[in-house]
């Protein structure tokens, strides 16, 4: 895999990731329905990001051709929370959890004393990669998701880089 920042060349994979309804059902987001729509999603999810210190804003592409087929993002303002999403087509290979793993491994050298994630409960396969991930489960909550105005039981799991995980020392 490679890992790295999206850029404004990536707007047309932009729209497959973003616009896929698979790919974003359990996402807080309606999917973009055209450029603009995947011109927006990166201006306000990737260009604004990197302009931070620290950036956890990733497109996920395989080696042999370098384009996004996914991403991992992980929050530093507030929250560490980990999110990440990968085309259909592309899921049950593992690499998703490659990709996050070697995020997680940053953020624990960078100085990250745990990290969180969450999924829909009607979305195992996420919670599947948080635990392969070495993720514990911590408690499940209900909230109204905004800008679908949905009710959602999310699970919440963490990660604690000092005591639960010597995978990442």
């Amino acid at each position: 895999l490679i890992l790295r920042r999206f850029n404004e060349k990536d707007l047309g994979a932009l729209l497959k990731i973003f616009g896929d309804r698979e790919t974003n059902t359990y996402l807080p987001w309606f999917p973009a329905k055209d450029i603009k729509g995947a011109k927006e999603f990166y201006n306000v999810r990737y260009a604004a990001k990197y302009l931070e210190k620290q950036a956890y804003a990733y497109a996920v592409c395989l080696k042999k051709d370098d384009i996004p087929i996914g991403y991992v993002n992980l929050e530093t303002q507030g929250a560490f929370d980990l999110g990440y999403g990968l085309l259909p087509q592309y899921r049950g290979r593992g690499i998703i959890t490659e990709a996050c793993r070697a995020v997680l491994i940053r953020a624990q050298s960078n100085g990250f004393d745990f990290v969180t994630a969450t999924h829909d409960v009607n979305n195992p396969k996420s919670g599947a990669v948080m635990q392969r991930l070495g993720m514990k489960y911590c408690y499940s909550y209900r909230e109204q998701w905004q800008p679908k105005n949905i009710s959602v039981v999310f699970r919440m799991y963490q990660l604690n880089f000092n005591k639960d995980c010597p995978v990442y020392e």
